[in-house]
């Protein structure tokens, strides 16, 4: 009878029974701690990479295979984390999922070469995997519409200050203290974690019926891993063809993904989550929006070093400056979205940022310090706008019955969309190199890189433009100035065969 009760909710577009409970600010902030280590672990590595070449004696390039091997489990973990979350129970795949990232960093940190260490970061991958969407469906199935804002404002913000203080934390922890210390600091934060989850995250009972689609996992996750391994290839390697190469295997084996899914009876995803204009933002405009947001950290740290011949400490003081644009924004960021809408504050916030990355190309050393400053502040509150808005938006129309796709699919392109703006802004380095667009300036190639990139951020405008204006009203507009939003969603499916029509609300049914 349970499970005729889930199927019976996931055609009908009710929440299954046992699935909600109240909003919780605790649990919110649980999840985007938890979040915060997966995150960091992502990119703190890489201030490491020299010491721990000389302990484990090998080159310094070898030891890459750690980030990318974490980086790769983690993009070819997502999709099945829904399934997961479904057939066995959010909260017991949550709690595995934090164990899991502990231990592993546990065993990175008692490694003693770098086949070990390797091995530890894809188990650490693993964990985190699981992590990401299966804590924002926690956060998400609890969380009434009114109160979404709110929800993501919490989560929105790892993903906006771990690549910026990733520099700042691998650095000092490797230099006071050793390598082994950006993985032992997870322990009493990952033991903390997996404590306040058993009293934070609700029960909620597995569906047994659930069966794996394994055709679409197959296919999806070649896909994922092929695109990730392309992006990593285009940005350390570009000159060979594996690049290119992979990237197109790994696009064609994600359209035939999307091909089977189409058809099949029980598919790994319901691809219908895209017939909803606020979710499909999202994946169009918002992977722009990601893709070029995320190549600032990695940009403006080369451009000060590189071009501007600065020290790793005085360029990262500098990129701190996001970090404090990312934070004093957020308090504002809710109260702007119920002022102005999701609409406004996405077309602004790609054009604002748009205009940093043209004035980040006109810096110069002779810059005075406050300006720079100032313009990276400002470049991080445009970034935390967007973040939070394209966070909020994506589910402002998505039913509860599809709500699991939604996430898994959202954080699987969350994922690409940050590889490929690396690999991007690697790329368009090369390219400005090599014309010699700017000569006699060792700065030239990031110039360029920066202005491409602002070119690139208004497609997300231009997407923006396209929105309904009361796009995600129900979600914008503040709880107690709640009124019927205009119907931006897709025409409801009609009832599977077999099941009664839904009520009209207001009244009792009409008897024939």
């Amino acid at each position: 009878m349970a499970s005729h009760d889930r199927a019976r909710a996931r055609q009908d577009g009710t929440q299954p029974p046992g699935t909600t409970q109240d909003w919780s600010p605790r649990l919110a902030l649980l999840v985007a701690a938890t979040f915060f280590m997966e995150f960091l672990d992502g990119t703190v590595l890489t201030t490491a990479i020299p010491n721990i070449s000389a302990d484990f004696a090998v080159p310094a390039a070898d030891v890459n295979i750690t980030m990318t091997a974490y980086l790769l489990t983690v993009a070819v973990g997502i999709p099945i984390s829904g399934w997961l979350a479904e057939r066995f129970g959010a909260r017991r795949i949550f709690c595995l999922a934090i164990a899991v990232f502990t231990v592993a960093s546990l065993a990175c940190a008692l490694s003693q070469d770098l086949a070990t260490l390797t091995l530890s970061r894809v188990a650490q991958g693993a964990g985190g995997a699981m992590m990401v969407p299966v804590g924002t469906l926690v956060v998400l199935r609890g969380t009434p519409k009114s109160e979404l804002l709110r929800a993501t404002a919490f989560l929105v913000w790892p993903g906006l200050l771990a690549p910026v203080l990733a520099p700042l934390v691998g650095g000092a922890l490797t230099t006071y203290l050793s390598w082994h210390w950006i993985f032992l600091i997870n322990l009493p934060l990952g033991v903390a974690a997996f404590v306040a989850a058993l009293r934070l995250v609700p029960p909620s009972a597995g569906d047994n019926q659930r069966r794996l689609d394994w055709p679409g996992l197959f296919l999806t996750t070649v896909g994922v891993g092929a695109l990730v391994v392309g992006l990593e290839l285009a940005s350390s390697h570009p000159d060979g063809p594996w690049a290119a190469l992979s990237a197109a295997a790994g696009a064609v084996s994600l359209l035939a993904a999307v091909l089977w899914m189409r058809r099949a009876r029980n598919p790994l995803f319901n691809l219908a989550v895209f017939r909803t204009r606020t979710f499909r933002a999202m994946a169009t405009g918002g992977f722009v929006y990601r893709l070029t947001i995320s190549s600032v950290p990695f940009l403006l740290p080369l451009m000060f070093q590189a071009g501007f011949g600065w020290t790793p400490i005085h360029a990262g003081v500098m990129v701190a400056a996001v970090f404090i644009g990312n934070i004093g924004i957020k308090p504002a960021t809710t109260p702007l979205i119920r002022r102005f809408g999701f609409k406004a504050m996405l077309v602004f916030a790609s054009l604002a940022s748009a205009a940093t990355f043209a004035l980040c190309a006109l810096l110069t050393p002779e810059t005075p310090q406050a300006l720079t400053f100032a313009l990276l502040v400002c470049s991080g509150a445009f970034r935390s706008i967007g973040f939070s808005s394209y966070a909020s938006v994506q589910y402002a129309d998505i039913v509860p019955a599809r709500l699991t796709s939604a996430n898994t699919v959202s954080a699987t392109l969350v994922q690409l969309a940050t590889g490929a703006g690396i690999a991007v802004a690697a790329l368009l380095i090369r390219v400005f190199d090599g014309l010699g667009t700017f000569p006699s300036d060792e700065a030239g190639p990031y110039r360029g890189a920066f202005l491409a990139m602002a070119a690139l951020m208004l497609a997300s405008t231009l997407d923006s433009i396209l929105l309904p204006r009361h796009a995600g009203a129900e979600v914008s507009r503040a709880p107690a100035a709640q009124e019927p939003a205009p119907d931006v969603s897709p025409p409801a499916p009609a009832p599977a065969e077999g099941q009664p029509r839904p009520r009209p609300a207001g009244g009792p049914a009409r008897r024939p």
